[in-house]
């Protein structure tokens, strides 16, 4: 007996929900579930490989100019924290718009359309870019009114404007991965960031130490880095790997660009708030009493984070692409399946990180430091570094499913009032006025991050996901009919 046919009457959003309730109906859950974790995996594998050595770029910069000097490194340092932060956060952020429209579209079909969206990606990044470098321009009287001495400002405002090429390969990197990780296209990114990581290793070795250049080494095998980065991935996506997803240089990328911008300054504005957060947080440690003590601790504590940070970090990238995936092929309930799946993941790693940071509390602040100070320092805030390791198992995946919905306006609203009305002020409040020091600071952050999770959760555990999945269909629907791909003129 031949199966049945789908009505053509029901509405595709219907007919999709049904087929996908059928399909489930025949497998059993551990099947699925192990599905979904290859799936995840897939992309999350390669995507924590890809931050961890992009990541290791600046760490390596700032590990080899710590043997020219200590005025050099702090110059670097806050170069790194402050100034450079303020355009990663804001590139990355305007990037991650992509994840919503290249998802969704990847998911329905609409290929053609990935490679408007990423052209269009790379106009506003760029202009973006000529008005952040302004930061590095002024880095100097920026630092100095943030209570730097003069003498590391100076020299950290020297460095920054050497590194404004830096801001413009951002513009050109992030649209690309998100480009990339839409169409589960990542482990080239891994290979790609590795071999680029291999180079600046060797040629900052040379540069920074063998030659004796300083800052100057520095800079220029920091800019090479990241630019040869962007290379070899446009190298990958024009040497038709990604056919079917990029067609050529179209006008179209400087068409409708309000609207792309809304959306991107939603993305940037809802996760600059979250990245600036630790920044601010190391600003306020320098305005405690006993600051070195107080900014050394707490740039050993973040520097931990971070590292552990980088597997929620792949988790974020894979629960994007899943959900933008799904939403935009009318698969609600994957959707929500995949959520649920990732954060399972996510827990289960940040806990066990969690844990051996307890339990090697008094021992691996020796690692950083052999400061005894220091140390001591380390080890009492230890019990916060363990609880903001535990709560980025699953503040970041719902973060990263905002993303593949498409809520950044709303997450942004809620991140402001969590991290800076809430966070940082109930910090502030406790670190200096209560005399409580970096541990009041970082407390009434964890308070923030806490909140903030909490909201996230009530929202996703509320979240109508057919509806959300119908808002995707129509999305992609609109996006495309704004213009005709087929038609367009190439450049």
């Amino acid at each position: 007996m031949a199966p049945p046919t789908a009505d053509p009457s029901l509405p595709l959003l219907t007919r999709r929900r049904n087929e996908e309730e059928e399909e489930k109906g025949r497998r059993p859950w551990w099947e699925d579930t192990w599905r979904e974790l290859r799936l995840v995996w897939y992309i999350a594998g390669p995507a924590i490989l890809t931050s961890l050595f992009q990541f290791s770029l600046g760490s390596v910069t700032q590990t080899l100019i710590g043997h020219v000097g200590t005025l050099e490194l702090a110059a670097v340092g806050i170069e790194n924290l402050v100034i450079t932060g303020i355009g990663f956060g804001v590139m990355l952020g305007m990037g991650s718009a992509l994840e919503t429209l290249c998802g969704q579209a990847y998911g329905a079909g609409k290929m053609s359309m990935l490679g408007i969206y990423l052209q269009r990606s790379w106009v506003i990044l760029l202009a973006t870019a000529v008005i952040l470098s302004m930061t590095h321009v002024f880095a100097t009287p920026i630092l100095k009114l943030l209570g730097q001495s003069d003498e590391i400002a100076e020299l950290a405002g020297r460095f920054s404007i050497w590194m404004i090429p830096e801001l413009f390969a951002f513009a050109v990197n992030f649209p690309i991965q998100k480009f990339l990780q839409a169409q589960s296209k990542v482990m080239a990114m891994a290979w790609i960031s590795a071999a680029v990581l291999v180079i600046h290793v060797i040629l900052s070795w040379l540069f920074i130490v063998k030659l004796e250049m300083g800052l100057v080494g520095a800079a220029i095998t920091l800019n090479f880095a990241w630019f040869l980065l962007d290379v070899g991935q446009l190298v990958y996506v024009l040497s038709g790997s990604c056919r079917d997803s990029w067609t050529g240089f179209s006008w179209l990328a400087f068409t409708e660009l309000v609207d792309f911008l809304g959306l991107s300054l939603a993305s940037a504005v809802m996760l600059c708030l979250e990245y600036w957060t630790v920044m601010v947080l190391v600003i306020l440690a320098g305005l405690l009493k006993n600051p070195e003590v107080a900014v050394d601790a707490a740039s050993i504590c973040m520097n931990v984070e971070g590292w552990c940070f980088m597997i929620p970090l792949g988790f974020v990238a894979a629960v994007s692409v899943r959900v933008s995936n799904e939403l935009g092929a009318g698969r609600p309930k994957a959707a929500e399946f995949s959520m649920l799946v990732v954060i399972m993941m996510s827990v289960t790693i940040q806990t066990i990180f969690m844990l051996l940071i307890l339990l090697t509390r008094k021992d691996f602040p020796a690692l950083f430091t052999d400061n005894k100070l220091v140390m001591d320092k380390v080890s009492k805030i230890a019990l916060f570094l363990s609880a903001s390791i535990f709560l980025s198992s699953i503040q970041p995946v719902l973060s990263g499913v905002a993303i593949g919905a498409g809520w950044q306006t709303r997450v942004a609203y809620i991140n402001l009032g969590c991290y800076y009305v809430v966070g940082l002020s109930s910090g502030a409040l406790m670190g200096f006025k209560l005399n409580l020091g970096l541990e009041g600071l970082w407390g009434g952050v964890l308070s923030g991050i806490l909140l903030q999770t909490i909201i996230l959760v009530v929202i996703t555990w509320r979240t109508d996901w057919d509806k959300e999945a119908a808002l995707a269909l129509k999305r992609v629907s609109t996006w495309e009919g704004l213009v005709d791909v087929s038609s367009a003129g190439r450049i």
